[in-house]
């Protein structure tokens, strides 16, 4: 691999970022920067990046229990430059995990509701905070395109599924008609009345509600 890396990747493949869980040659040796490398000594490199990331999931056993809030908080803070990496990486590690278990005698959307339920008592400060946590993973399938589209047409938004939301964007992504630029500046233009609208229904809707339970 080049130093030509995805904009995914460009904050993730900075030479100078400070060490995380895996050392700067560690990143330099699986983006391809390092190439100089024995058969043997590859495989020691693996071994140690693979020991380090294990290890390095068992610490957060660790960091939930005792790393303190303010701490927490302030990873989860970082700075207006570094927020789109950061988010990024969040989306890849749980993409990483979700790959790498496939197969681990714990079903991932076991793991993820246990983690997600014990992170909720840890809120509310109570074991008695019991929640349910649903996670499937349904793929899209083919859709009525006409169907969408009339749907747009008549204004009947509401009535457009996940599904055929996800399966209609990346069909107009495909679409030679589609210019991703245009549609930038086209939708840019009507965000403001877009908001101004949704603006005047949510007070509509609290004076109704403001009628309705003031009523004699």
């Amino acid at each position: 691999m080049s130093e030509d890396v995805p904009e995914s990747l460009r904050t993730a493949a900075d030479a100078d970022r400070p060490r995380g869980i895996l050392t700067p040659s560690d990143r330099d040796f699986l983006l391809g920067r390092k190439t100089d490398y024995t058969e043997h000594s590859k495989k020691q490199k693996r071994n140690r990046i693979r020991r380090r990331v294990r290890n390095a999931v068992i610490d957060f056993s660790i960091l939930f229990e005792h790393l303190e809030q303010r701490d927490r908080e302030t990873v989860f803070d970082p700075k207006d430059e570094d927020r789109e990496a950061f988010t990024q990486g969040v989306i890849d590690m749980l993409a990483f995990l979700h790959l790498g278990s496939m197969g681990y005698h714990t079903p991932f959307k076991e793991m993820l509701a246990e983690g997600v339920g014990k992170a909720e008592q840890r809120l509310a400060g109570s074991d008695f905070r019991m929640v349910n946590v649903e996670f499937n993973v349904d793929p899209v399938g083919q859709i009525d395109v006409d169907e969408v589209i009339e749907k747009i047409e008549n204004d009947e938004f509401a009535q457009l599924t996940d599904e055929e939301l996800r399966a209609f964007v990346r069909l107009l992504s495909m679409s030679e008609e589609f210019s991703p630029g245009e549609t930038r500046e086209a939708i840019k233009d009507n965000v403001g009345d877009f908001v101004r609208k949704v603006n005047e229904s949510e007070a509509e809707r609290e004076r109704a509600v403001e009628e309705l339970t003031n009523q004699p």
